[in-house]
């Protein structure tokens, strides 16, 4: 009779029958013919069959052999023999190892750091798109060469004009950047550490290069960006580094990507073109605290004339505006603003029109918040004059441009 065992192939793993010492009873085993074997019902026989290899993975972890074939008899999810599934990853459902604090502290950071990367993305590619090149070629020669804001300071021209979006139904809008004027002038003296800025009325009776006596948001309309530096270089004697322009097209979508902007303000009553009725904008705030919106904080911004206020005039939009830029900044601040940072990094840049790229507005975002928030400051004029070819403009006399561009300077 052939032998059993020669004829196994060499790969094949043969079971194994094992027999006890004794039965449950306490007898032998044995037969009373002193025999043993299956037959007599004494011993309990048992396969045994060789464990799977262990990976490089289970070598490393330290798992012996005995651990792995508990894991195959109790199923993936099925609790230990041992320890009763209290041992930290045995017989655990998968998402409670995931959870575990450390794990899940790599997952919060590791989620963290994809969101403001993806933030960083959007943003660059939205100021290539948009801000990039937006700016005249002889608005960028009037400008002087500027600094690192992280380290030293510049000096920013932030205008605002009067043109209105492709499509509006306000009668008598313009349209086009061509002949626009500038309803906001503000000077930003921004980066290493500092943050003050300086706002210009627009009414204000100065000397345009080349035309003459002229209201300051003339200039704009008669020679683009490149004539308001100038102009606005000659009026405080200062160097302007770079320019802002604000687009009010997409100045209310960058407002609502943030989540709106909180504001203090006094009784408003304004319409502006002659109210939503007529294609225009209408906005009424009581006395206190607000949630703005996009296109409220616009209207509040644009607010000159308050008929539920009679004192109020161009030297209060300007406190207005100066308080909405702080309103952004806060917002921007805010531990809420975390969530809405991909969408307030692509409309960042498309809601102006400046010769920074990127990299520099980052800078100039980063100097603002170690800036902290600028106080309000507005050039304030001596008083007013009817002036032939020009009509009613603020007059500021030499002393007092000097004295707020000091203050703007050195603070």
């Amino acid at each position: 009779m052939p032998n059993e065992r020669s004829n196994r192939t060499p790969t094949e793993d043969p079971p194994y029958r094992v027999y006890g010492p004794g039965r449950p009873d306490g007898r032998d085993g044995r037969g009373s013919g002193g025999g043993s074997g299956p037959g007599d019902g004494g011993d309990q026989p048992y396969k045994v069959y060789r464990s799977l290899p262990r990976g490089l993975r289970s070598r490393l972890r330290g798992e012996d052999d005995l651990e792995l074939e508990r894991e195959r008899e109790r199923g993936p999810q099925g609790p230990s023999r041992r320890d009763g599934g209290l041992r930290p990853g045995v017989g655990e459902p998968w998402w409670r190892r995931q959870l575990r604090p450390r794990r899940l502290i790599l997952w919060v950071v590791g989620l963290f750091v994809a969101w403001v990367a993806l933030s960083f993305v959007l943003f660059m590619i939205s100021a290539s798109t948009h801000s990039g090149g937006s700016i005249p070629a002889s608005a960028q020669a009037a400008l002087s060469p500027g600094s690192n804001m992280l380290t030293g300071t510049d000096t920013v021209l932030v205008l605002g004009t009067d043109q209105r979006p492709k499509g509006t139904h306000e009668a008598g809008a313009n349209t086009s950047d061509v002949g626009s004027r500038t309803d906001t002038i503000m000077l930003w003296r921004i980066g290493g550490g500092t943050s003050r800025r300086l706002s210009i009325p627009r009414d204000t009776l100065v000397n345009i290069p080349g035309y003459g006596q002229q209201k300051i948001n003339a200039a704009y309309a008669i020679g683009g960006p490149k004539l308001a530096i100038q102009t606005v270089q000659r009026l405080t004697g200062l160097q302007v580094n770079h320019l802002i322009i604000v687009n009010l097209a997409n100045f209310p979508k960058f407002i609502d990507a943030v989540g709106g902007i909180t504001i203090k303000t006094g009784r408003i009553c304004s319409q502006i073109s002659g109210g939503a009725a007529n294609g225009g904008w209408t906005l009424n705030l009581r006395p206190g605290t607000h949630h703005l919106t996009g296109t409220q904080a616009l209207v509040l911004a644009r607010t000159r004339e308050n008929t539920c206020n009679a004192a109020s005039n161009d030297l209060t939009r300007e406190a207005y505006q100066q308080k909405i830029l702080n309103a952004i900044k806060a917002k921007l601040m805010s531990p809420t603003s975390f969530f809405h940072l991909p969408w307030a990094s692509w409309y960042a840049p498309q809601a102006v029109r400046t010769d920074m790229g990127g990299l520099t507005l980052l800078q100039l975002f980063a100097a603002a918040e170690i800036g902290g928030s600028a106080p309000t400051d507005i050039l304030k004029p001596s008083g007013g004059a009817n002036v032939s070819g020009v009509g009613s403009a603020l007059i500021a006399s030499p002393s007092q441009v000097h004295r707020a561009v000091n203050k703007l300077m050195n603070g």
